[in-house]
């Protein structure tokens, strides 16, 4: 602060950052300072640009109202978990300078055909308060919305800088859309559709030749690996060529890997690439003019910067060896596409020392897990998915892969692991050898499975799992459990956000220590459970906090959840069947879905959506 007082009766008195106030003086060691709560407000914005996280600054936006204030007026990036928990008016009226937005819609077992397609999460209305709100807009992040080509205009035709716009689990448009996007967004960095459903018609744009054909681009994402459409591949190559800041590239599966040679021939800087089919898709000897094999090997080994390696969506099993020379500098392999064998799989996997996020099939079997084990010392993620998701007695992965990925995996963070059987022994070994756990999904496939050797319920083994992983936040169990098990969650997982259940329990008393004891829940995810209204209505105290409640098959009954709409009025209570063809289930509702609302319900719903 300086203050000058010579020669006349002004006092300045100046904030580092915060601009200036000018006062008059009162006499002898007293001054007047204009508007108090502007300076507060122009003292709090200052700070609070450096305020980065969505949690501190919500946190900040309720100490007050001159804080509330500042807080809006700052913000630049908004997260919103559910597209119907606020209105887009009430949004673009509080928030006035937000250049990113990231918004998701459905729940999460809408990815297991457990939602009607036409339940809604609709951007439309979203699209266009945010063209007439935010026109300096310029990342978008959709998940599990459905977004029509239209939507995709207002986006290309609406931010005169628009950047980035990434589409997860997105639905309702196509290549029309996405040639509106490229045409138009001149700025564009950032283009990735990540297990989008994407419309195919008989009329497919040639959205690729639709990017700007002269000069430099400014690309440094261009993900496509969802889309089933084929694409110009001479305008793709044409593109990547005229792309110097491009480091992610993801192919689609009609991109062959003779294709996927000549791109990565002419992008050596890439450090993240989806492979396409990795199949030549054409017999050597069927071939015309240059019967040449590319070396794709020397192609790869060329390509230093390769850190990131996915696709394989149809792989030629012959040519998974030539991507050798890259695994020394890879940090994520994803496989999850490699229907590969053990033997094919292991001499590739003994280069990724380095590897820390490695997706696979169950196809690479317990001897694949184990050569993973013996070379990932760092790794942190592992998911592994289903070939065929029967319900069978054995699998090609058990309790022995597990067990050797916690010997030999010991800094392992999350983990998803499908299988047909699973011990008590091998998670309660999982719990003690990688402690550091954040994340711990055993999806055990078939109803009730106990443990494979004793023929117990799973009880011990999820709870080692609370107990000694203590910094959990997501958990996803399965198997047969008992009440016991959901004492134990209750009882330790107090960090634990996000829970999955599905075909396991008892009774209410499980369910009520979950509502009881987790204080942090945010996500609840039930299926084929006997839970019913007493469980249901124990956690009366706890949705008002909580993001969502997911209940299908179960035992609520429709008077129960009116109960729960009837004392928690800000709560969004949806019922309604997910297929008309189902039989009926008495009293019994058949999806339960709740949600916090600052807003009333939703005006989109379905008529087979009842909100109570």
């Amino acid at each position: 602060m300086s203050e000058d007082n010579s020669g006349g009766g002004k006092v300045r008195n100046s904030v580092s950052g915060a601009g200036t106030v000018t006062g008059t003086v009162a006499g002898a060691g007293e001054y007047f300072t204009a508007y108090p709560d502007q300076v507060l407000e122009n003292v709090i914005e200052n700070v609070l640009v450096f305020l980065t996280s969505r949690h501190d600054r919500s946190t900040v936006s309720l100490v007050c109202k001159s804080w509330y204030r500042a807080e809006a007026h700052t913000r630049s990036d908004l997260f919103i978990g559910n597209c119907y928990a606020i209105a887009p008016k009430r949004v673009t009226d509080r928030f006035k300078r937000i250049r990113s937005i990231a918004l998701k819609g459905k729940p999460r077992f809408a990815d297991f055909s457990l939602l009607p397609v036409d339940w809604g999460a609709y951007f439309t209305p979203w699209a266009h308060a945010m063209a007439n709100a935010y026109r300096a807009l310029e990342k978008i992040y959709l998940k599990r919305m459905l977004v029509t080509d239209d939507d995709l205009a207002v986006i290309a035709h609406s931010f005169v800088n628009f950047k980035e716009i990434v589409l997860v689990c997105c639905e309702g448009f196509g290549t029309t859309g996405l040639a509106l996007v490229a045409s138009h967004c001149r700025n564009l960095r950032v283009l990735e559709l990540i297990e989008d459903d994407v419309s195919v018609s008989v009329d497919e744009v040639d959205w690729i030749s639709c990017f700007p054909t002269e000069g430099t681009t400014n690309l440094e994402s261009l993900c496509f690996d969802c889309v089933e459409a084929e694409v110009n591949f001479d305008a793709l190559e044409r593109l990547v060529a005229r792309s110097p800041l491009l480091k992610k590239l993801k192919l689609n599966t009609p991109v062959s890997i003779r294709e996927l040679y000549k791109l990565i021939v002419r992008a050596p800087q890439l450090t993240h690439l989806g492979t396409g089919s990795f199949n030549p898709f054409v017999e050597i000897n069927q071939q015309q003019g240059d019967h040449q094999e590319p070396d794709y090997a020397a192609a790869f080994a060329a390509c230093k910067s390769i850190v990131c390696l996915s696709g394989f969506r149809e792989i030629a099993p012959e040519y998974f060896p030539t991507i050798v020379p890259l695994c020394g500098n890879l940090t994520s392999l994803n496989l999850s596409f490699a229907n590969v064998n053990a033997e094919q799989f292991k001499p590739v996997i003994r280069h990724c020392h380095k590897l820390q996020v490695f997706w696979a099939l169950d196809s690479i079997c317990d001897e694949g897990l184990q050569a993973v084990a013996d070379t990932c010392k760092d790794l942190r993620e592992l998911r592994i998915f289903p070939v065929d998701a029967q319900e069978y007695d054995e699998g090609p992965v058990s309790e022995v892969g597990l067990l050797a990925i916690s010997l030999g995996c010991r800094k392992l963070q999350s983990i998803l692991y499908f299988c047909q059987q699973m011990t008590n022994a091998a998670v309660i070994a999982m719990s003690k050898n990688c402690p550091d756990l954040v994340v711990f999904r055993l999806c055990i496939i078939g109803r009730y499975r106990p443990d494979r050797v004793t023929g117990e319920p799973m009880d011990e083994g999820f709870g080692a799992i609370v107990k000694n992983c203590t910094k959990l936040t997501r958990l996803a169990v399965s198997g047969m459990l008992t009440d016991r098990a959901f004492s134990y969650i209750g009882q330790y997982g107090k960090l634990v956000r996000t829970l999955s259940v599905a075909f396991n329990g008892d009774g209410d008393n499980g369910l009520k220590s979950v509502l009881e004891g987790c204080t942090n829940l945010q996500k609840l995810e039930i299926r084929d459970c006997p839970f019913g209204d007493s469980g249901l209505q124990s956690g009366l105290h706890r949705f008002y906090d909580m993001r969502f409640v997911w209940m299908s098959s179960c035992r609520v009954t429709r008077q129960g959840c009116l109960e729960v709409a009837r004392r928690l009025p800000k709560l969004r209570v949806e019922v309604f069947r997910r297929d008309e063809e189902e039989g009926e289930r008495g009293d019994f509702v058949e999806t339960l879905y709740m949600y916090r609302s600052l807003d009333g319900p939703r005006p989109d719903a379905p008529q087979f959506v009842e909100i109570l």
